[in-house]
């Protein structure tokens, strides 16, 4: 999509429920950055996973990722909390940027600070990035009513993936002083980079709790399914379905499967032949590679390098 910039592109957006249209028509300013936000979360996830049966890999249709995130696994749960955070993400930096006329830093952070510092500059608003978050990311659950297992279960997890930005908020300072001394400093709240989100959330995946619908008083909630296992927090990832393997392609369900992956020969983890091909066995080739090598520095100013060739082995899946 490229820049949302009038009402009717917001009809035109794919994926939306009416009352995502509805609020992308009063918010176009907004909705760039929503989009910047959405590609951020795609990015993100693929990294995360590039050594993963599944790999985050997008298809040319709805959902993106097939539906890989219609069932309620934990791929699903770290899909909705990775995309729930790169919206309030990419909101919050435009609000910081000035390209917002909505919001701008947050200048609730005023005064001085226990540790000596002042607080100045222009700390990231990060409380309107998610507030934004909430209102579009979530209204899409809400309005199912938010009591089946699969809706409280978006919910928390979009809710996870917003408290990996806000609890590891930044302090950021700037020192002033004689010679760059740092005699007194001003600092500001940033936000942390969305790679450290990412790693966040991935931790989250990797240990997230499997869960059932139970009711405390006319409240329906999740609970672990395993009632020895400690109550997941906020920011635990939650999943209702056990993930299928991802070994074959099944196209239908949005799984590309193994066949053609490269693989790590020498490793015994996921990304391992054994492991990623699923016991198919795996193909070897040699590849001849150039790289940049004996590079020199010229006064002035240039960097230069020979070129090296070098054989290397690429396994990949049957």
């Amino acid at each position: 999509v490229g820049s949302i910039s009038e009402e009717e592109t917001c009809e035109k957006l794919k994926g939306l429920i009416q009352r995502q249209v509805q609020m992308c028509k009063r918010n176009l300013e907004v909705m760039d950055s929503v989009r910047r936000g959405a590609q951020l979360a795609i990015e993100e996830c693929q990294y995360q996973f590039r050594n993963r049966r599944w790999n985050c890999s997008t298809l040319d249709t709805l959902p993106v990722f097939g539906k890989v995130v219609t069932q309620g696994t934990r791929e699903a749960a770290f899909v909705y909390a990775i995309s729930s955070a790169g919206v309030a993400f990419a909101v919050t930096r435009a609000c910081s940027s000035g390209e917002l006329d909505k919001c701008g830093c947050d200048r609730t952070v005023q005064g001085g600070s226990p540790q000596g510092f002042q607080w100045q500059g222009c700390s990231d608003n990060i409380a309107y990035g998610v507030a934004f978050s909430q209102s579009f990311v979530d209204i899409r659950e809400r309005s199912k009513g938010a009591s089946s297992n699969r809706a409280l279960m978006n919910l928390h997890n979009n809710e996870a993936g917003r408290k990996a930005i806000l609890n590891n908020m930044r302090v950021e300072c700037k020192c002033h002083g004689v010679s760059g001394s740092c005699e007194f400093k001003t600092c500001w709240k940033a936000m942390p980079p969305f790679r450290k989100v990412g790693n966040v959330l991935k931790e989250k995946f990797d240990g997230a709790t499997e869960v059932e619908q139970s009711e405390i008083g006319s409240t329906k909630v999740l609970v672990p399914k395993n009632s020895q296992f400690k109550p997941h927090t906020d920011e635990d990832l939650v999943y209702l379905d056990s993930s299928p393997d991802f070994c074959d392609h099944d196209l239908k369900n949005g799984v590309l499967g193994t066949s053609g992956r490269q693989c790590n020969k020498t490793s015994k983890a996921i990304d391992g032949c054994e492991l990623m091909c699923c016991g198919r066995g795996f193909h070897t080739d040699e590849v001849e590679v150039v790289e940049r090598c004996s590079c020199k520095f010229h006064w002035c100013c240039s960097v230069k390098c020979k070129p090296c060739h070098r054989v290397v082995e690429i396994h990949t899946c049957r």
